[in-house]
């Protein structure tokens, strides 16, 4: 960060804190990401990594405070929560861009993270949104010091794959982690109204989870039985991680295993909203190199040309 961005890391104590601690603590973990917004001396508010209960914070967040004081904020997977809670408010945040995942990535960092973290960070649009001549979905392995200077296996991209419609569209990007979308839509506490999502962007991607396609493609069936997937102008669907630490996979079942979810998403989708053009593959999420899309920011889909602007 101080190298390679310019950029003065201040470490809050929620950063180092005992896992049990803020599990038993989200009123303080609220209060830190207010005092963190409300700071004028900080410029971005970044997370360490993901989690898996970032949801019970949100009680606790003041979002006047938050609005009054529109730091820009970055992270991804279970920080879903939050930039949803910002969306409600009119914050846009940026989905990646954290400390454990790309500034700490294995070996160096990728040249394609680098530079689009560094248009959301001091820029005020990412441009064109090119993809990635590669990718990898091995887990990093952060209880191993050493592990730092070991690159991670690169693989070649085979470039997004593009299905749906045919038209031109654009809107704000609303989504994030498909496994916290599920809890949000369980729990009904911190959605939007209904007609809030007419005419976003769906983004969606499946974290490092890996699960079932049949189950993803139920509960987007779900969502489009509640009259939800047709609000959606467009879709954009990260990459799907394929093996995590609990789950390590020979590379031909992963490329069956993305094969089938693009399957799944799109049959569902092409039921309940045929006209919206669905981008698989994209560069978000938990596979790397990473683009940190805006929540809450506008997405331009063009697919006679298959180009992405983030205006």
């Amino acid at each position: 960060m101080r190298e390679g961005f310019d950029l003065d890391p201040v470490e809050y104590p929620t950063a180092t804190a005992d896992p049990e601690w803020l599990a038993d603590n989200p009123e303080a973990r609220a209060e830190e990401v207010m005092n963190a917004f409300r700071d004028p001396d900080i410029s971005a508010v970044i997370a360490n990594i993901g989690g898996h209960d970032q949801i019970a914070i949100l009680p606790y967040l003041d979002g006047d405070v938050l609005r009054e004081h529109p730091t820009r904020f970055y992270g991804y997977s279970d920080n879903t929560n939050l930039a949803l809670f910002l969306w409600n408010h009119g914050i846009v945040s940026y989905y990646g861009g954290s400390t454990l995942l790309e500034y700490a990535m294995d070996g160096e960092m990728f040249d394609y993270t680098e530079e689009y973290l560094r248009r959301a960070l001091f820029e005020d649009s990412l441009g064109e949104w090119t993809e990635a001549a590669v990718f990898t979905d091995e887990a990093g392995d952060w209880d191993d010091p050493e592990s730092v200077e070991t690159t991670r296996e690169i693989e070649q991209s085979d470039g997004r794959i593009w299905r749906g419609g045919e038209e031109p569209v654009s809107g704000r990007i609303w989504g994030g982690c498909y496994a916290v979308l599920v809890e949000q839509f369980l729990a009904d506490r911190y959605l939007p109204n209904p007609d809030a999502l007419n005419g976003t962007v769906l983004a969606l991607e499946t974290s490092e989870l890996i699960p079932d396609p049949a189950v993803v493609g139920a509960n987007l069936r779900a969502l489009g039985e509640r009259g939800l997937l047709e609000r959606f102008d467009g879709v954009l669907v990260g990459r799907a991680a394929a093996r995590s630490h609990a789950e390590e996979n020979p590379r031909e079942w992963r490329v069956e295993y993305r094969e089938r979810q693009r399957d799944a998403i799109a049959d569902v989708l092409d039921t309940y909203n045929p006209t919206a053009p669905v981008v698989f593959d994209c560069e978000f999420g938990h596979t790397y190199p990473t683009c940190p899309i805006p929540i809450g920011g506008e997405v331009e889909i063009e697919p006679a040309t298959e180009s992405i602007r983030l205006p």
